[in-house]
This record gives C-alpha cells, structure tokens and sequence, in this order.
C-alpha cells in the first residue's frame, strides 16, 4: 500500500540525490582576464560567461588581474590548485605568464589562449585574428585617404603583448610603401584615459598630424575627446580604430572617425571551443577570426562587437 508521506520522502531523497550528483558532474571553466577596465577586455568576458549561460553543466568563474601581471599569474595559480576543468587565458605580457600556463597544461588542465598570444607552445589552442592584416588595412586606407602624404599618429596598445607588436608590424609595413608619410607613436595601452592623456600632450607641444590609427576604439575616442576639448573638429583628420565599437560605429555615422578594423570579442568562439574540448574532441591548435575593414560605405552592413 502506497504511503504518501514515505513516497514523498523518496521523491525528494532523489531529488536531492541527482541534485547533487549534477552539481558533482558540472565542469569548471575559469577564466583569467588581464582586466575589466578595458571595454573590449569586459565585453569578452561577458561573451564568454553568457555563451556558457545556456550549458546547465558547467560552472564559469573568472578572475580579474586589474592590468597587474604578478596578479593573472597568482590567479591563475589558484585556477590550477582548485582543478578548474578548463582555463581561459586573456593576457597582458607574452612572456611571463608561460612558465604558468605551460604548468597548468602539464597538469591536464586544457588550456584556450584568447586573442593576445603568448611564446610558448604549451596550451591546447590558441582563439585570435590576424593582427598583422589589422595594422595593413588601417595603414592602405589611411594612405589612400591622405594621397600619399602626410603625417600619422600611431596609437599603440600594451607594449608587451604580442597583438600590439603585429598591429604595428602591418601597419609600418605598409605605411613605408609611401615615402611621403611620416609616422609618430604614441603608446595608449589600450585605455580611453591614457590616450587622453598623450593626445592632450601632443596637441599643446603644437604638433601638428593628419590622421590617426589606433590599435583599438578605445584609444581612439580617448584622442577624440581630447581634440574636441581643444577645438580641433575630429572630421577634419583621417582617424581609424580597431575592434569596431558601437560607440565607433556612432562616430563613423556622425563622420568623427573614419573607419574601424572589426576585430570579433573571440568569446563565443572560446565558449564553443571550450565545450568541444570537455566532450573530449580535438580541435586546431590554432583558430582564426576573421577581421575587416568598417567605413561608411558598409556600415549598416556590419554588426559592432558590444
């Protein structure tokens, strides 16, 4: 004879009991971000926890170095001492954070590194674009806007981290094509206020530029600012960003900027990547987003990043 109360104590017995065996059986994906300071760096990340969202068996953490590479190491550190399933790495120096990744792929832990690499070789896969293209299609349409002459402003990102060295590779390769440009650099470390702050400098040491490209959005509305506080109309210089912001994708309607490079957050692509690896597929050592160029001519055809 059926008891009610009893059965409802099995009921909820099993509900507990599977309650706890998912919970046992969710994965850990961890995600060590440079920072949250940064737009791009925030909307990543926020890419990536969301993605995961829809995945009742994982369980996403993160962690933010606040720019501090010592503090991405130890929080990494703490990824690996707690047996994360799976690490994602955003990072902000390409040599010092290695000798920390290589331990935590040594430890069997799979390993994404996303969109800034690294010089070593021991991770699982490595999510980015093509950098050197970004610094190329900046400089041919800053070049073709100017005619071949005149004087550029380089805004260049974090000096130690190798997507800054690639975006400025393209850039200088191409620009060098044309012996009547001159180039100055100037470094933003990707962030709206320091490049406020080196643009505010060159404008009262009285130099004079034609255009502008920075190595991200940021940056470049950081330069924008600063000019329009000094009255200098943004419309009267040739200005490109890159990574293609709603904010930039205003800005090019409004015709204060020029153009961006689209340089996709990368975070979909990690989530998606991340669950492939945990199901125990194999995936390419390395998977590349594609970037292109953004003006007012294709613009509505084209969505920004966040």
């Amino acid at each position: 004879m059926f008891n009610f109360k009893t059965g409802l104590i099995f009921i909820l017995f099993l509900h507990s009991f599977y309650g706890a065996l998912s919970a046992l059986s969710a994965r850990t994906i961890a995600f060590a971000q440079d920072t949250l300071a940064n737009d791009f760096r925030k909307a990543q990340l926020f890419e990536v926890r969301d993605a995961l969202a829809k995945h009742s068996q994982t369980k996403f953490v993160y962690s933010d170095a606040k720019g501090q590479t010592s503090l991405l190491i130890h929080q990494i550190n703490h990824f690996i001492a707690t047996k994360a399933d799976l690490i994602i790495v955003g990072t902000n120096d390409e040599k010092a954070v290695v000798p920390v990744v290589s331990k935590a792929y040594q430890s069997n832990i799979p390993v994404i590194i996303l969109d800034r690499g690294i010089t070593g070789k021991e991770y699982t896969t490595f999510i980015h674009s093509d950098n050197v293209k970004i610094g190329t299609l900046g400089a041919r349409y800053i070049a073709k806007r100017l005619g071949g002459r005149g004087k550029v402003l380089l805004f260049e990102g974090l000096q130690k981290a190798d997507v800054t060295k690639l975006r400025t590779k393209g850039f200088m390769d191409e620009i060098r094509k044309h012996k009547q440009i001159t180039v100055l650099k100037r470094t933003g470390n990707y962030l709206r206020k320091d490049a406020i702050f080196e643009m505010e400098k060159l404008i009262a040491s009285g130099e004079k530029i034609d255009a502008i490209f920075a190595e991200s959005d940021s940056m470049l509305s950081g330069a924008r600012l600063a000019m329009q506080r000094r009255g200098i109309d943004p419309s009267s210089l040739v200005t490109v960003g890159c990574d293609y912001t709603s904010e930039a994708r205003d800005a090019i309607k409004a015709g204060t900027q020029s153009g961006s490079v689209l340089f996709p957050l990368g975070g979909k692509k990690a989530a998606e990547t991340a669950l492939r690896i945990l199901k125990g597929e194999k995936v390419p050592k390395h998977i590349v987003i594609p970037v292109q160029l953004v003006t007012k001519e294709n613009i509505e055809k084209v969505d920004p990043i966040f």
